[in-house]
């Protein structure tokens, strides 16, 4: 997996001369692993791949309006989930009873419209079109990945969750709180509606550095911007933060499997299991800007989010952009 992530860096980098001056426009990726945070496992959500492409909109009526930069957004993704291990082969057999979390993948592609104001609030709202079960192709990669690089064989993925289309649906309000120098409070919170992911979240996010308004930052995905009518506070970001978010799921099609379909196929082997329905998480990350790039790192601790668990889960998320006209 650093194997993958090290050749997406090199080629987005590779990119700089081709692209004009101006910041319309951002174009990155983003990459999750469990490997990343370098505890040697290989469970839960254990990997994601994420194609970002943002466009900073006009906006009309310039200072005379609140709202002062719109930035439309595109994205392709998909993650993979293990149980305890991506291996269920013991002893000559597998062993269903270690899938203490269901073997699942979700695939799928995006469209988001976000709305930033000059009170430092924003309103973005999300659709993604997909599908979870073996037309997700997680089982394809995850073999692929680990048979080229050296990794263990995974077994266990006939148990996975069945195939089911994917119509899901979000929303996400930030809003600055207090600010004092080098330190900002921010409110972040989200809803999410659909048959593969139900729930909602909220929580306080502390910055502490270099950091800009909530309109034109790292903090909410808008380092797009096409008309800067604000000077910003810093001509580089480079921060941390700390967002820690109180959830509640309602449905995870990859724990309980799909919303529609029938789990008593006796021809079929596919594991469910319980979600929990609250869920702790923290995240601590690293941020910065250049003229030209955007970077984000961060380590994400997670509750246990499935009842028969054995473990809680963390990952590791990198995200790298390029900004051009």
């Amino acid at each position: 997996m650093r194997i993958k992530l090290f050749t997406f860096l090199i080629s987005l980098f590779c990119a700089v001369n081709v692209f004009a001056q101006s910041h319309n426009n951002e174009i990155g990726i983003q990459t999750d692993n469990d490997s990343y945070l370098g505890q040697g496992s290989d469970r839960y959500y254990t990997d994601g791949i994420y194609i970002h492409y943002r466009h900073a909109l006009k906006v009309k009526g310039g200072d005379s309006t609140r709202l002062i930069n719109k930035v439309l957004g595109f994205e392709i993704g998909q993650k993979i989930y293990n149980p305890q291990s991506g291996s269920v082969f013991f002893q000559g057999a597998d062993q269903p009873n270690l899938v203490d979390r269901p073997f699942a993948a979700y695939l799928y592609a995006g469209a988001t419209l976000n709305f930033l104001y000059k009170d430092e609030s924003n309103l973005k709202i999300g659709v993604q079109l997909g599908i979870i079960g073996p037309g997700a192709f997680g089982k394809e990669v995850q073999d692929y990945v680990h048979d080229n690089f050296g990794f263990y064989h995974p077994t266990g993925w006939q148990f996975q969750i069945q195939n089911e289309a994917q119509l899901n649906l979000s929303a996400e309000y930030n809003r600055l709180l207090a600010r004092g120098g080098w330190i900002d409070v921010s409110l972040a919170s989200y809803l999410n509606l659909g048959n593969g992911f139900s729930g909602l979240g909220v929580g306080p996010m502390v910055r502490l550095g270099s950091f800009n308004q909530l309109f034109n930052s790292v903090s909410t995905q808008s380092t797009a911007i096409r008309n800067q009518t604000v000077t910003p506070l810093h001509a580089h970001e480079i921060f941390f933060y700390y967002k820690p978010l109180f959830n509640y799921v309602a449905y995870d099609a990859t724990i309980q499997g799909g919303l529609f379909n029938k789990h008593d196929d006796p021809n079929s082997q596919e594991i469910t299991r319980n979600k929990e329905p609250f869920i702790f998480s923290n995240q601590f990350g690293v941020a910065f800007t250049t003229g030209r790039f955007v970077i984000d790192a961060a380590a994400i601790f997670h509750t246990k989010e499935v009842k028969e668990m054995v473990r809680s889960e963390q990952w590791g998320s990198v995200t790298a952009l390029y900004r051009f006209k």
